[in-house]
């Protein structure tokens, strides 16, 4: 699942949800999918976090003006 980009991760959960919400799937095939769709949400929610992560902080530099500082540097600063 980690060779799956954020988009094609979100295009499989959408199929998995579309197709459980017909019904037409066997129980088995269900809970296959369900597990899967879980998988999946979870990978996304990484992903989400990963990237929340790296959304830089607006810091100022000694005369005032506004800096960019990555996340990971500004967070040893904390």
């Amino acid at each position: 699942m980690e060779e799956l980009t954020f988009e094609q991760a979100m295009k499989r959960l959408e199929e998995i949800v579309n197709s459980l919400e017909t019904g037409d799937a066997p129980l088995d095939q269900s809970m296959a999918l369900f597990e899967e769709g879980t998988k999946l949400s979870a990978y996304l929610n990484r992903l989400l976090d990963q990237a929340e992560q790296k959304v830089t902080i607006m810091t100022k530099k000694e005369n005032g003006e506004p800096v960019e500082v990555p996340f990971e540097a500004a967070e040893g600063a904390i």
